[in-house]
């Protein structure tokens, strides 16, 4: 019999149902999730190194053939993190819009340095699984960024996404200059008002000043578009639409 290998890439050899009910217990017991956000000197402490499974700094994206998922980038580019529960579900949902450069999924606005999947997802790093999209601003506005991920999640869920439940499922936003800042204040004002009047809750979304960026495991890059993918998609949108706010030329 083939060993068998969990969600979390842990490998298991064939043994009794004892054996497997006290691995289950014991990975419960290390890994049991804290409810929110934990204090920074509870969470856990990380690495100095990137992750040893992290994408080589050669690594080109396997959708948009020939771009760079590291910097540098084209120059004129900007970039913007987006959390919208599970990355595998958030990161396709951008290949196909004009004056997107690159994409790439990581751990973002935490405390533990260089986390796994594993860590992240003990939920005792504070990390959020997030979709950083590298455009031109000039073909494809933050505001149609904007437009497209309000419309395919729920962005009043608090710490999850559908079935997703977790504080590395938030929805957010991480901004790395003032005028995305402006651009995102405005964007969810007007999608809050519309939400208003359809009777639905509050926005939760996380708005913050983005902090470092750790890439995830490399085979989470680009999730959807490889052979033998989960075909996953834990997002639940509301089906309320708004106008595009993209500025007109």
């Amino acid at each position: 019999t083939k060993n068998k290998t969990d969600f979390h890439g842990v490998r298991r050899k064939p043994g009794s149902k004892k054996k497997t009910h006290r691995f289950q217990l014991a990975m419960f017991r290390l890994f049991s999730k804290p409810v929110g956000m934990l204090p920074e000197n509870k969470c856990l402490p990380g690495r100095d190194e990137p992750i040893k499974d992290a994408p080589a700094k050669e690594s080109k994206h396997y959708v948009l053939k020939g771009a760079p998922i590291y910097p540098p980038f084209p120059s004129g580019s900007e970039m913007i993190s987006i959390g919208m529960g599970c990355f595998w579900c958030s990161e396709s949902l951008f290949w196909k819009t004009k004056g997107i450069v690159s994409t790439h999924v990581g751990y973002q606005q935490g405390t533990t340095k260089n986390p796994t999947y594993r860590e992240v997802c003990s939920g005792k790093t504070n990390h959020n699984e997030v979709t950083r999209i590298v455009y031109d601003s000039k073909v494809c506005p933050l505001e149609k960024i904007l437009k497209i991920m309000f419309e395919t999640h729920d962005p009043t869920q608090v710490m999850g996404q559908g079935n997703d439940r977790g504080t590395q499922y938030r929805s957010a936003i991480y901004y790395y200059n003032k005028d995305q800042k402006t651009i995102i204040d405005k964007v969810v004002k007007a999608y809050q008002e519309i939400l208003n009047k359809k009777g639905k809750g509050k926005i939760a979304t996380e708005v913050e000043l983005a902090d470092t960026f750790y890439y995830a495991e490399e085979y989470h890059q680009q999730y959807d578009a490889k052979p033998g993918s989960r075909q996953y998609c834990g997002l639940r949108p509301l089906g309320i639409s708004f106008p595009d706010l993209s500025p007109k030329e």
